[in-house]
């Protein structure tokens, strides 16, 4: 089962097709840390992180992880042992803070980009996450919430996603 992002506003998953919204710079084969670009290609998808404060457990076949308030995504172009991995907020290293005040990762999935040994500012925490106005992303791909919710009963573990 292979999810298909298929231009800058649609994403398709066998027969359902669902409105997103991409990177502010379109797609690139040469993401750079930054670059508000969506990287092209093929890819797995990790877990699901939701925040149990504000949502409901949701109906899914992938991992579930709770978001916690010291969880942040590693950024930081300077550490090669935690670039593009979870890290505690305690961490001094630039990040993406997870436990936000927006409700942009209230659902999250990370995409597997740059994934296995990630080289240093070729991009991280891209992410399919929630957007509630289909405003361009810094890199990640956004849904509205009912679609997400539609896209995650159909999830396997397997899934991948091919972009553009």
């Amino acid at each position: 089962m292979t999810i298909i992002v298929k231009n800058k506003d649609t994403l398709i998953l066998d027969d359902f097709e669902f409105r997103c919204c991409v990177g502010k710079n379109g797609f690139s084969n040469n993401k750079i840390e930054g670059d508000k670009k969506t990287p092209i290609g093929e890819f797995g998808l990790e877990n699901l992180y939701f925040r149990r404060d504000r949502k409901v457990k949701p109906n899914t076949k992938l991992k579930i992880i709770e978001i916690k308030k010291n969880m942040g995504w590693c950024d930081d172009i300077k550490t090669k042992k935690n670039y593009n991995k979870l890290i505690n907020n305690s961490l001094h290293l630039r990040k993406e803070n997870l436990f936000r005040r927006d409700h942009k990762y209230d659902f999250f999935i990370p995409i597997k980009y740059n994934w296995k040994n990630p080289k240093l500012g070729k991009g991280s925490a891209i992410f399919l996450h929630l957007t509630k106005n289909y405003k361009p992303t810094a890199g990640c791909i956004g849904l509205s919430e009912k679609d997400f919710l539609i896209l995650l009963k159909l999830l396997k573990k397997d899934t991948k996603i091919k972009i553009a």
